[in-house]
């Protein structure tokens, strides 16, 4: 039913939202067409992050200098905020160090990643469509649980699903939530937390924009047409909101990939 009120509106000359469906763009080269799937602009600004954190930070120290410039100093920042913020304070002095090039990575990625959303013409957060954030969160899932296992051995599963000083008579109950909770909700809202926000954003970057649009360019109303200026002022803070979401749920996402590796390494300290 509510498909239906878009087609109507258009056809009445009225305002047509953009949908769901629009936020998903042809593919550049559909070459696997019968599976649906294929090289698109998703997938091409995923290229073009790695590109971009590749070039910087290897331009940022390519001259270590002993008095850094201003692009030596910031890269200097990014990497000290990444270590001491996400990866000392998270896991401690004693494990972080290893564990610093991943967790840098991962911040990084996927700030890189969102922040294209907000460039012109560009304009694609690739965390917007649920296969990259299933696909990013699926990779820490399988590292913090690999940790585990391997310092741990099979015994992490028990350590990660029995409560300590728990009854014995409340374990049935508490042991499957504690499996949905730490297996299988865990990596899911890790996800589509970071997806949420991000189509979110993007869809109000559309909404904003076919709305200021169709009261300028299809309204003969000077009224109308100054409610389409209005409407692009007023986008102005919700862009720089945008912005901030999008750095927020950079570090969000790599926090908790640093809380889950931390978890994994120390649960035997629970």
């Amino acid at each position: 039913m509510h498909s239906l009120v878009p087609v109507a509106a258009a056809e009445e000359g009225g305002f047509q939202p953009p949908t769901i469906s629009e936020t998903h763009l042809p593919d550049i080269l559909p070459w696997m067409a019968e599976w649906g799937t294929g090289f698109g602009k998703q997938m091409l600004m995923v290229v073009l992050s790695i590109i971009v954190i590749s070039w910087f930070f290897t331009f940022a120290i390519r001259r270590g200098a002993l008095v850094p410039s201003r692009v030596q100093y910031f890269g200097e920042s990014c990497y000290a905020f990444a270590r001491n913020t996400l990866g000392r304070e998270i896991l401690g002095e004693k494990h972080f160090k290893p564990w610093v090039p991943f967790i840098f990575t991962v911040f990084f990625f996927v700030l890189v990643n969102n922040l294209v959303g907000a460039v012109p013409l560009l304009q694609l957060p690739s965390f917007s469509h649920v296969g990259a954030a299933y696909a990013m969160a699926g990779i820490v899932w399988f590292t913090w649980v690999g940790v585990g296992i391997r310092l741990h051995g099979l015994r992490y599963f028990k350590l990660a699903t029995v409560p300590s000083g728990v009854p014995g008579w409340l374990l049935p109950l508490l042991v499957p939530i504690e499996i949905l909770s730490n297996f299988v909700i865990r990596p899911i809202t890790h996800s589509l937390r970071l997806m949420a926000v991000m189509l979110a954003g993007h869809i109000i970057v559309m909404l904003a924009g076919s709305g200021a649009e169709f009261l300028i360019v299809q309204q003969d109303s000077l009224g109308m047409n100054a409610t389409g200026v209005l409407v692009l002022f007023g986008f102005v803070p919700l862009y720089f909101l945008e912005l901030i979401m999008m750095v927020l749920q950079a570090f969000v996402f790599a926090l908790l990939t640093a809380i889950y590796i931390q978890g994994a390494i120390e649960a035997d300290a629970h």
